[in-house]
């Protein structure tokens, strides 16, 4: 096994990683969810929290997937397009988590709190 193989092997495992992040992290609010209903809880407490265990899950599947980019391109395939390709990406998935924090806390991530 070469050192791209390799490389590619790490990148694909991280790949899936955060996508076992996403789905794991949705399911665990799904659960937390259905469960506090059993318990009577206020519904728009349930929904607040099940929304925020879903954004939560999001950015850190979205941080995941971001680093399994960079190294795939950075050491595989490091062509302008490539790395264009990748910026495009980066760009809109920082745009997206720039907007689930927002959602999240009420204020974008550079302002305090």
């Amino acid at each position: 096994m070469n050192l791209i193989e390799i490389i590619q092997t790490v990148s694909n495992i991280l790949d899936a990683l955060g996508v076992a992040i996403v789905s794991l992290g949705v399911f665990w609010g799904l659960f937390g969810f259905l469960r506090d209903m059993a318990q009577k809880k206020p519904i728009d407490e349930l929904y607040k929290t099940f929304r925020n265990q879903i954004i939560r899950a999001l950015l850190l599947g979205l941080e995941i997937l971001v680093a399994s980019d960079i190294i795939r391109t950075v050491a595989i395939s490091p062509t302008l397009m490539s790395v264009a390709i990748l910026g495009a990406i980066i760009t809109l998935r920082c745009f997206l988590s720039w907007s689930l924090t927002l959602e999240a806390t009420g204020r974008w991530p550079w302002q305090k709190s």
